[in-house]
């Protein structure tokens, strides 16, 4: 059933995943067509073991919950994921830092100054190698006032 070309494939997006429409159908075929029928053999069958008919029927919930799951894997073995998912480093690319950068700057509040952080964070930027990126962003930018000095100015009190 599942075809490996993507030009066949009606794609939605569900759940932040992608799906093939057609798939979807079926799966959600599959899954009604096992759930209800365990749910319904399951309850025959232990009404006539069990002696109450409630205790019958909430084994017979059980059991259609378990052909879910079954239906699950189920699916996920016939219909392949229909993402490709690629690896590319881009935090070496310059163009793409400075993007980055310039995207958090315009954030409510700036970049903030790296004397700022706790040594906790300064430790955890090095270890991703960031934090050389945040001292050089912050030596080629202009002189900005920092947020607290832009607190104090716009509450009439010069900084201390």
């Amino acid at each position: 059933m599942a075809t490996r070309d993507p030009a066949g494939w009606r794609l939605a997006e569900v759940w932040g995943d992608t799906v093939d429409l057609r798939h979807l159908a079926w799966s959600i075929a599959i899954g009604i067509g096992i759930s209800v029928t365990g749910f319904f053999l399951a309850s025959r069958w232990l009404a006539t073991v069990v002696a109450s008919q409630q205790l019958a029927h909430a084994y017979a919930m059980l059991a259609g919950l378990a052909g879910c799951v079954a239906a699950g894997v189920i699916c996920a073995r016939a219909f392949p994921p229909k993402r490709e998912v690629t690896e590319q480093d881009t935090s070496t690319d310059p163009a793409w830092r400075r993007e980055v950068l310039e995207e958090l700057a315009a954030q409510p509040g700036g970049l903030g100054s790296v004397a700022d952080l706790p040594p906790a964070v300064v430790q955890e930027l090095k270890e991703l190698k960031l934090y050389d990126l945040f001292v050089q962003n912050a030596q080629a930018a202009p002189s900005t006032p920092t947020q607290t000095q832009t607190q104090t100015a716009a509450a009439g009190r010069a900084p201390r």
